[in-house]
């Protein structure tokens, strides 16, 4: 599911896996058509109550009908949000937020005499901080007397069994790209011990599971034969009741906090001094309130400390970087402060690449921010791409150029900085060249310098413009 405005048009064809329609671009626009034998449910949902007061809270996409009669498709427009992330690209926290929003929703639903179907954290974009749902199909009118929630499987495989794999077996969150129907039990249960199978949650998501497969298979019963009315009393409480319990195993997926290589960098720097950083925070405060973009993207972003100022000046931010811990503090502190941040779990030197049915469905990391930011801040950034990723200097500033759309605030660090030597590692010969001066002229080709700023440390701050 896309809903962006940073992404090249996809064919007009558009999305193929729902029956009851498609989604696609056009003109700039979101649209979807629902075919004609889905359309008078489809059009029943969107227009009721509670699908307009999520809408209205931000929960669910904003939606229009624009056409749709008896016999006919249906066409309706969505709200375009501001760049996509996938659930590959998201943090622990934003997985977690993602599925509480669609617990909250399958269970506000329930009320009102709807289900949510389909559970997957594909349905699910972040408008900064927070999560929204974005598939409006996902939802449809309760059998009244069917006590079954028929997308919790799925809701276990695609966001449970990601989430307890990431905290009991350390698989990072980023292998789902290549699972798009999440996990089975059978995948985790291998590689756990005795005591882990038989704890919760993990005895209820991987153990039992696998022990009522086993049975059903011995009783030469397929799981479907199982499925039972009941009065519309019990069917209510019993569905309730599995939503309560999933949510609790999903309360149950929440680890102490871990440390990593770079999630206390800001702080940890030894090679800033207080002037040092206070410079450059100011440095890059009296750059955004000048040059005021609309839309940031800050490449390396770590905790996101300048991430915040440049959404406190009044940016919406995209906030790059590899580190999950880092990443994951970072949308802690834009959710916590209502600042418009979205971070990710992305390398600019490594970008996700485009996946799904011949590789169209999801875009790839690059495409979707193609000239998509008025702003790219690449702030003690640089040296790691040269030196660690090997990426030649005029190949970043290519790149940099077909992201911005017009500025861009960097930091140069000198040969003699410790983190440029530590990143050498004696190859100093390879790297002599890779000074100030040929920074600047290299820069020059394919933006005008409009500020610098020297700090005591030796690094440079600079403030660049590509030509209208």
């Amino acid at each position: 599911m896309i809903l962006s405005s940073a992404e090249p048009p996809m064919p007009k064809d558009g999305t193929f896996r729902d029956p009851q329609g498609r989604l696609y671009l056009e003109d700039n626009r979101v649209l979807r058509e629902i075919y004609p034998d889905h359309l008078e449910p489809v059009l029943a949902w969107i227009q009721s109550r509670i699908a307009r007061e999520w809408m209205h809270q931000g929960r669910l996409i904003s939606t229009k009908i624009l056409s749709g009669g008896a016999g006919q498709a249906g066409l309706l427009e969505h709200e375009r949000l501001f760049f996509p992330s996938y659930p590959w690209e998201w943090s622990p926290g934003q997985w977690r937020a993602a599925a509480g929003l669609t617990l909250d929703l399958c269970e506000e639903a329930i009320d009102q005499e709807f289900i949510l179907k389909d559970a997957t954290p594909l349905n699910v974009l972040f408008r900064g901080p927070k999560p929204v749902f974005v598939d409006v199909l996902s939802f449809e009118a309760r059998d009244p007397r069917s006590p079954l929630w028929m997308a919790y499987a799925q809701f276990v495989r695609t966001f449970l069994l990601p989430l307890a794999a990431y905290d009991y077996l350390g698989w990072p969150l980023g292998w789902t790209q290549q699972r798009r129907d999440g996990y089975e039990s059978g995948d985790l249960a291998q590689w756990l011990s005795f005591l882990q199978s038989w704890r919760n949650p993990l005895r209820s998501l991987v153990t039992l599971p696998l022990l009522l497969e086993k049975g059903s298979s011995r009783n030469g019963k397929p799981r479907e034969s199982y499925r039972r009315e009941v009065s519309e009393e019990v069917s209510g409480h019993v569905v309730r009741r599995t939503v309560k319990k999933t949510r609790k195993l999903l309360e149950m997926l929440a680890p102490a906090r871990r440390a990593s290589r770079w999630s206390n960098y800001t702080d940890a720097a030894t090679h800033y001094s207080a002037e040092d950083r206070s410079g450059k925070e100011e440095f890059v405060r009296r750059s955004l309130d000048k040059i005021q973009p609309a839309r940031t993207l800050d490449v390396g972003a770590n905790t996101g400390a300048f991430s915040r100022i440049a959404a406190r000046a009044g940016s919406d931010v995209v906030a790059w970087d590899t580190d999950v811990q880092a990443s994951d503090l970072n949308w802690q502190a834009a959710q916590n402060e209502g600042l418009s941040i979205l971070p990710m779990v992305a390398d600019f030197a490594r970008p996700t690449p485009a996946l799904g049915w011949r590789n169209s469905e999801q875009q790839s990391l690059l495409s979707r921010a193609q000239n998509g930011f008025d702003c790219v801040m690449m702030l003690g950034i640089l040296h790691h791409l040269l030196l660690a990723d090997q990426i030649p200097l005029s190949s970043i500033v290519d790149q940099l150029a077909a992201i911005s759309r017009r500025w861009a605030i960097l930091e140069w660090i000198p040969m003699n900085d410790s983190q440029f030597v530590g990143l050498c590692r004696g190859r100093e010969a390879i790297y002599g060249h890779l000074s100030e001066d040929y920074f600047r002229e290299t820069i020059a080709r394919r933006f005008a310098i409009r500020d610098r700023q020297s700090l005591r440390n030796g690094r440079s701050l600079w403030l660049i413009e590509a030509p209208a």
